[in-house]
């Protein structure tokens, strides 16, 4: 990717300079245009001025040249306008003693600000003046582009995440940074939390709007769609995946063109090393979202934009809140598709990954879990799916999540369990979950098992679980062991000689039982 700088003053700026305040301009005509850029200032007085400009002169001239002839004056203009210059600025006072109307004419027709000095002064005053401003300007802009790279490729070579570079991009450009794909879903973002939050609360909206019908916008370079939005394609070899967004840049548009473009090359640069692709920057987005949603630390309804901004449906709907163990996000997220159920994917911790759908208001929340459950545990027998009750508001999602986790834990050592798990299926193995880390039942658990925790045999701790998950059946016992009936009686026999418990004895298999799914829980 390569990138012309181009650090420039407008046309308005340049009539602000205290020199040319001296002379007294007036603008005459294109005064709707006067955030043209200038990027050089030219004096000129012959009349094929035209042929020796690039585009974005600031054309000086005292007319000599042009005096008594209205044509010549407005082909002179006319001339200006096919070379794209920036502006024309007649000095009165040697040829013309007021604004020429033919020039003014054909100058507010084609657009053309055209700018009149009532004082004459020198105008090598004015070009030293600008010519100076554009160069320190140029030279910023190098230095700028040099420093965001240094930064930039420090962080890749450093093995930073994405989060960290955009967090670096957000420093340099003092507003909003905002990665998305293709379909305008925003896959990360950095910058000033408010900020962010804002831009995010309608990005549907405005970022369609900025984008999805503004004249010249559409090509390969980026652009901006005013208010200082900016923009750089992120892509290469002949492939465009996603978009860098300033949103808000306040600083001249070349200098955030830089920056968004220096950002684009780092970002590409950061997916070829890494491996990565924008799938997985949906996901890592993904993830951030969840993950403070089950957290709880950010209120939901701070998280509501950047819902709503990652392509997930939030009005008027139902969310079920649900968590997979045993089965990879991708696989949830192509099931998800497969099915049409909308809804994000997010891997919490290995095996658990978390699912939030969002469903309409008249979808049937458990057929369709229960649909997904069934899809999932064929494609990937000994999946568990363990589902929250629907909520119907947003706000109360982080708890659905939080007691779907709390499920598929309290059925993470459980033999058969139903495609889809609720709060109700998991009943004194749920309670204990919740109780792990509390210091009595820590207590009560070391105290009732220690005579097998302590043993050099862990296969009885083994035997034992599996006895008392089965209901004391001796002969399933011995069939998932292996083992034949005596020796399973004698193993049992050694458990509750080591215990000093009888476990035919309700009460005291309980107490056990009870202490195990404790100990389990704990080590979990």
């Amino acid at each position: 990717m390569t990138t012309t700088l181009e650090p420039t003053l407008s046309v308005r700026q340049v009539l602000t300079l205290e020199r040319v305040l001296a002379g007294e301009p007036e603008v005459v005509a294109g005064a709707g245009q006067l955030d043209r850029p200038v990027r050089w200032v030219h004096v000129a007085e012959a009349a094929d001025v035209g042929v020796m400009l690039r585009g974005g002169e600031m054309v000086l001239t005292t007319g000599v040249l042009l005096a008594g002839d209205d044509s010549a004056q407005a082909e002179y203009v006319q001339s200006l306008h096919r070379a794209e210059a920036a502006a024309v600025v007649l000095g009165l006072g040697r040829a013309f003693p007021a604004a020429p109307e033919a020039m003014r004419r054909v100058a507010e027709r084609c657009g053309l600000p055209m700018v009149v000095l009532h004082r004459p002064f020198p105008f090598a005053e004015l070009t030293e003046e600008v010519q100076s401003r554009l160069v320190r300007r140029k030279f910023a802009a190098v230095s700028l582009s040099e420093s965001v790279r240094t930064a930039l490729t420090a962080l890749i070579t450093a093995g930073a995440p994405l989060q960290r570079l955009l967090d670096e991009i957000a420093l340099h450009s003092a507003c909003p940074v905002v990665v998305t794909n293709l379909a305008h879903r925003v896959l990360a973002t950095a910058g000033e939390r408010s900020a962010v939050d804002d831009v995010l609360r309608d990005w549907e909206r405005i970022s369609r709007q900025a984008w999805g019908h503004h004249p010249g916008l559409s090509g390969p370079g980026g652009g901006s769609a005013g208010d200082g939005w900016i923009r750089a394609e992120l892509g290469g070899r002949g492939e465009q995946w996603g978009r860098i967004v300033l949103c808000g840049h306040r600083g001249d548009t070349a200098t955030g063109r830089l920056l968004a473009e220096r950002a684009a090359e780092a970002l590409v640069l950061h997916r070829m090393l890494g491996g990565t692709s924008a799938r997985t920057w949906e996901e890592q987005s993904a993830q951030s979202l969840l993950t403070d949603l089950v957290g709880g630390v950010v209120p939901a309804r701070q998280l509501l934009p950047r819902a709503r901004a990652a392509g997930l449906p939030v009005n008027r709907r139902t969310f079920v809140p649900l968590v997979v163990r045993g089965g990879d996000p991708v696989r949830l997220d192509r099931v998800l598709r497969t099915l049409g159920l909308p809804g994000i994917v997010a891997e919490l911790a290995d095996p658990v990954t978390a699912v939030l759908l969002s469903l309409a208001r008249d979808q049937d929340a458990s057929v369709l879990t229960a649909n997904f459950a069934a899809r999932l545990r064929a494609e990937a027998p000994g999946t568990v799916v363990a589902a929250a009750d629907p909520r119907a508001a947003w706000d109360d999602v982080p708890a659905g999540l939080r007691e779907a986790r709390h499920v598929a834990d309290a059925v993470a050592d459980v033999l058969d369990v139903p495609a889809v798990v609720r709060l109700k299926d998991v009943h004194l193995r749920g309670l204990i979950r919740l109780l792990r880390d509390d210091p009595q039942v820590q207590a009560f658990a070391e105290r009732e098992l220690d005579g097998l925790l302590c043993g050099p045999e862990e296969d009885l701790l083994a035997v034992l679980r599996t006895y008392l998950a089965t209901g004391r059946n001796k002969s399933r016992t011995a069939q998932l062991h292996h083992v034949s009936r005596p020796a399973l009686y004698r193993r049992l026999e050694a458990i509750q000689g080591r215990l000093g418990v009888d476990l035919d004895d309700f009460e005291q298999a309980a107490s056990v039982h009870i202490a195990l799914l404790a100990h389990d829980a704990q080590q979990s």
